[in-house]
């Protein structure tokens, strides 16, 4: 019983940041300032960020965007965690101490030479020039997963395909990327969310409108004379719950593949 209890409030108090944001943005502009429960719900704020504001666009732009550079770090991802997993290359750990490294830089300190890079390669204020600075710093962190994921799979199996007549490719294919789905989850939802919520570079290197993501969009409905509180508290409502749909739906993977190694036999 006290287990359960435990969990329910831990539950609670993961969730409290949401529902307080939901209740903001249910609550009627008059009674924004206001503290206690509302006297009524309202809608309106949800309307116009729909209606007035470029949200449902914005988080059109940064699905796309968070799917490109999701896609591309597993799949890159997987295949540097497969050779440093089972083909063991030279300098392995001079690898990994360089993916390490990069996951380290602070956004801020790279943000002026990207623009440079970009502005040099014609892809500012287009998605590639978000997608490509995205899987770079994504990279890292799907790789220490996917390594970790597919030591975890025995050798044997390896072995056995390429006896098979596998190649290391098809092996990776047939065997490898199948029984570590539950890791291989984890890393695209990690790596999704990280783009999904990323600001300073989606800021800097987009310029249209029509091509900003769901953070800049949100941050642009601040006025210089007032702050739209109820529409800043819809619209981040709106962004989150992708988000907390695609965690509910890949809770089951996402535990597996956190916790997959924790117990050695």
């Amino acid at each position: 019983m006290s287990r359960r209890l435990f969990a329910a409030l831990a539950a609670f108090f993961c969730a409290a940041p949401f529902l307080w944001l939901v209740l903001t943005a249910l609550r009627p502009e008059a009674e924004l300032t206001r503290l206690g429960p509302p006297s009524h719900l309202s809608s309106t704020a949800f309307v116009r960020v729909i209606r007035e504001q470029p949200l449902p666009r914005a988080m059109l732009n940064g699905f796309l965007v968070s799917a490109c550079t999701t896609v591309l770090a597993i799949a890159l991802g997987s295949l540097a965690a497969f050779s440093l997993a089972r083909l063991r290359p030279p300098g392995r750990s001079v690898i990994l101490a360089g993916a390490l490294a990069v996951s380290m830089f602070p956004p801020i300190a790279t943000v002026g030479p990207l623009y440079e890079l970009l502005s040099r390669l014609g892809l500012l204020d287009h998605w590639a020039g978000l997608v490509l600075p995205y899987t770079t710093f994504a990279l890292p962190l799907a790789i220490f997963l996917l390594t970790r994921a597919f030591e975890d799979i025995p050798e044997e199996l390896f072995r056995a395909a390429r006896v098979d007549g596998c190649s290391p490719l098809s092996a990776l294919v047939r065997v490898h990327l199948p029984l570590a789905a539950p890791s291989i989850a984890t890393a695209a939802l990690l790596v999704f969310i990280a783009a999904w919520n990323e600001l300073l570079y989606a800021l800097t290197f987009l310029s249209t409108p029509e091509r900003r993501t769901a953070p800049v969009a949100i941050a642009m409905l601040s006025s210089e004379h007032a702050e739209p509180w109820g529409e800043i508290a819809a619209a981040s409502t709106l962004a989150t719950l992708p988000l907390v749909v695609l965690a509910l739906i890949f809770q089951r993977r996402i535990v597996s593949g956190l916790t997959a190694g924790a117990v050695k036999g």
